[in-house]
């Protein structure tokens, strides 16, 4: 719903969210791989757990990128004007 005052060219933090998942599932799949080599099982384990959660995200990043952009109102619809009474409880 347009409130008529959001940017016409405003973008989407998609991009720079799949770059920060993949960034952050890299540090933490070799954060992994450092603590099981130097024989450190919990922070392994914690450090898995980060890259897993990066995974996840990383998916549902890419898979928002790849739905495209979803439908916005153009320039000929009017913005909402919001209710200008009182308010109720």
């Amino acid at each position: 719903m347009r409130s008529g005052n959001e940017p016409t060219t405003a973008r989407s933090p998609l991009r720079l969210r799949l770059w920060l998942s993949l960034w952050g599932l890299l540090w933490a799949a070799a954060g992994t791989a450092l603590f099981v080599l130097v024989g450190r099982p919990g922070w392994a384990a914690a450090c898995a757990a980060l890259a897993l959660l990066a995974a996840v995200d990383l998916v549902v990043v890419a898979r928002h990128i790849r739905q495209g952009p979803h439908y916005q109102p153009g320039r000929d619809v009017p913005p909402y004007e919001p209710p200008h009474g009182p308010r109720t409880p």
